[in-house]
């Protein structure tokens, strides 16, 4: 069965040179970009895939050979080459299964990540904004670069709700298990006795929506302007920059403030209706494949407790994989690179297991 996938995606390479250098993908970015990256994931992984035809190929040769029984001296080389070959095959066909396992091609977008304070007061708002900060430090340390669309603080630096943009490539990919809901434990800022409280702050993760992927009608909108509140200067409540978008059809409002701009606030609102409205459209397609995702790692309920962080403790565990750390310092600091490589590689090997 493997040899057959492999003989498949060399087809699939000669396909792909060919739309490559047809007129319609050249004209067409879009097409451009998604052919190429689908030729490139293919070219990276020759190598690996030729070496194991090559071995399968020759573990054939060397059993007829040693049926054949026409050569003594022939017949105990191919032994001997049969006897490496056995013992190297297992190993190069379990790196062959993880890679014939097709990436999504979601994964290659721009992330939208939305973090809101949950059960805990102004306690969790400050949990909020800890996350907040936690993935903007872990964008800086993957070369990704994040941009704000839409914010709602509280007292004392608590983050009501954040809405930001992770640009970069395969960012989507890369903090997809981030969605679900994140329990703190530990003493608040604002208590005065010292007890360890037990708060929460959800997060959701969407791929960036493309212009052609989802449309929006300007007849299906509602506009409201209103003046910004909160810091800003001069232009809080003088001027009608704040921006409110009501898309009729589905009910979903999208506010943005944060820009002195009118024209900037309504373009990052209808950037957030299109990735919610993308996400809405995700959501059915994958309640229909639900019975056969199961099992694997949760990449968008953001209902499901998923990770509690215990400062205490300097503890950090993931639910979903069993996983404790205990370098909260480091984790709460954005150093979280080991536990986003535990969770691609648990959903990898549930994949992995559904395929074979």
């Amino acid at each position: 069965m493997i040899p057959e996938k492999i003989e498949n995606l060399l087809k699939r390479r000669a396909e792909l040179e060919a739309e490559l250098a047809s007129q319609d993908t050249l004209r067409d970015p879009l097409k451009m970009e998604k052919a190429g990256r689908e030729y490139n994931g293919i070219k990276k992984n020759l190598p690996i895939f030729r070496k194991y035809l090559d071995m399968v190929k020759s573990i054939a040769e060397a059993e007829t050979i040693i049926k054949s029984d026409s050569d003594a001296g022939l017949v105990t080389l191919a032994r001997e080459e049969l006897g490496m070959y056995q013992k190297q095959l297992p190993e190069l066909e379990q790196k062959i299964k993880y890679l014939l396992v097709p990436r999504d091609p979601k994964d290659y977008k721009n992330a939208v990540m939305e973090i809101r304070a949950g059960t805990g007061g102004t306690e969790a708002g400050i949990f909020a904004a800890d996350l907040y900060r936690m993935y903007t430090h872990f964008a800086e340390r993957k070369g990704f670069k994040t941009e704000v669309l839409s914010s709602s603080f509280g007292d004392i630096g608590a983050v009501k709700e954040i809405i930001f943009m992770v640009h970069g490539g395969n960012a989507y990919g890369t903090l997809k298990y981030e969605s679900g809901v994140h329990r703190v434990q530990r003493v608040p800022q604002t208590e005065a006795q010292g007890r360890v409280h037990t708060s929460a702050a959800s997060v959701a993760v969407f791929p960036e929506a493309d212009d052609v992927e989802v449309v929006i009608d300007p007849n299906d909108l509602r506009i409201d302007l209103f003046c910004s509140s909160g810091p800003g200067g001069q232009s809080v409540n003088t001027t009608y920059s704040a921006v409110r978008i009501v898309h009729i059809p589905t009910g979903l409002v999208v506010t943005c403030q944060d820009e002195k701009s009118q024209h900037k606030n309504k373009a990052k609102a209808l950037k957030v209706l299109q990735t919610r409205l993308y996400e809405k459209k995700l959501a059915e397609v994958e309640a229909v494949e639900d019975a056969a995702r199961k099992g694997m790692v949760s990449t968008g309920d953001r209902s499901a407790k998923i990770r509690t962080y215990n400062f205490p403790q300097n503890r950090m565990t993931d639910h979903r994989i069993n996983l404790t750390l205990y370098r909260l310092d480091s984790i709460i600091d954005g150093d979280i690179d080991e536990l986003i490589d535990a969770l691609a590689s648990a959903d990898l090997d549930e994949k992995v297991k559904q395929s074979t």
